[in-house]
């Protein structure tokens, strides 16, 4: 059989090749004192105590995984950070969800944006079920009115109006299909994004990692994570963007009585390719049953409180547990969180 390899010269031909140490350093001033300094920026979350452990932010280039049962707010964190990011930053923000349509993502952002949620105490701010109602009452009196027109008569109103415009035209969403929406496509997406805002650093979140197909059949779930994570950490590197991924957990995690990384659907290439790794659980459900039994008016409160784990973090510590507030019924957490002081059980170390 004849051998078809090319030779050298064709087969370097379109291939980057090694660049020596003082190229690069020569590379890299010339960025510095141009001012493109996106990589050095981190793109802050807004949760304070979170950005503190991973050194201010996400970074270019940077694959972040979240990992959570069902009703732990992964959706909710990943969209106020991302509304966060595109409200406090140069940054542009790009949400692809697999599971809720535009509007109902709207929805939720004008429930968040009526409350103060580092306030302390009720609060009487817009629930959805209030926006449904108040549409289908308002209309049935203005036959004519429009869904501005119905927001303008709720309470808060102009707290919303306000705060939506620090991002309405740096927050961009899509119901993405399982289908339609690959890779080759996000990747697609973000250069186009990247031509159209020059210099501007793109955050890409991925609700959730799972729904992405693939554009033929693989052996097993494993085999098709691994390829769709791959995927995802070669366009954060290659495009220098920032990729906030959810992942489902696995019918083990679903039984754990705490949440780990291992325990996210699909296989080690999850551990392997991310930079950043946080797992989420309910308080109430993880903490040490000593610290319930004498005190469970302050347990009760735990039920609303939500426990991050940074189990990986290349550029800083792990194995930190924070924990922030969940107000569901407005669809965000309270981001002035702070370290878990109590015992959580672990399989491997307490069994309560």
């Amino acid at each position: 059989m004849k051998d078809t390899t090319p030779l050298d010269g064709d087969l370097l031909k379109d291939v980057p090749l090694p660049r020596s140490l003082r190229e690069i350093m020569v590379e890299t001033d010339r960025k510095v004192a141009s001012g493109e300094l996106e990589a050095y920026t981190p793109l802050p979350t807004g949760f304070r105590e979170l950005d503190d452990i991973i050194s201010g932010g996400f970074k270019q280039g940077e694959l972040v995984l979240l990992g959570g049962a069902q009703g732990m707010g992964k959706t909710i964190w990943c969209l106020q950070v991302g509304r966060n990011i595109a409200a406090y930053t140069p940054a542009v923000v790009l949400y692809l969800s697999y599971e809720h349509d535009e509007e109902h993502m709207l929805s939720r952002l004008i429930c968040m944006e009526s409350i103060d949620p580092t306030k302390d105490g009720m609060q009487r701010g817009i629930r959805l079920r209030d926006l449904h109602r108040t549409i289908l009452d308002y209309r049935r009196q203005h036959p004519k009115a429009g869904f501005f027109d119905v927001l303008k008569s709720m309470p808060n109103a102009n707290q919303v109006f306000e705060k939506v415009q620090l991002y309405l035209h740096k927050l961009y969403l899509l119901k993405a299909s399982p289908q339609k929406t690959t890779l080759p496509v996000i990747e697609a997406m973000v250069q186009k994004f990247q031509e159209e805002n020059p210099g501007v650093p793109v955050l890409v979140v991925v609700d959730y990692l799972q729904k992405i197909a693939l554009p033929y059949r693989t052996e097993n779930e494993a085999e098709k994570v691994t390829i769709i994570v791959e995927g995802l950490k070669n366009i954060a590197l290659d495009l220098g963007t920032v990729v906030i991924a959810i992942v489902a957990s696995d019918r083990e995690g679903l039984k754990a009585k705490r949440l780990h990384l291992r325990h996210l659907r699909g296989s080690s290439a999850l551990d392997y390719e991310c930079d950043i790794a946080l797992i989420i659980n309910q308080k109430w459900k993880i903490v040490a049953k000593k610290h319930i039994t004498f005190n469970m008016q302050e347990a009760e409160r735990w039920k609303s409180w939500v426990v991050f784990s940074v189990e990986k973090n290349r550029a800083g510590r792990a194995e930190v547990d924070l924990e922030f507030e969940l107000l569901s019924q407005y669809f965000c957490f309270n981001p002035h969180g702070g370290y878990v002081e109590q015992t959580l059980i672990d399989e491997k170390v307490i069994d309560e």
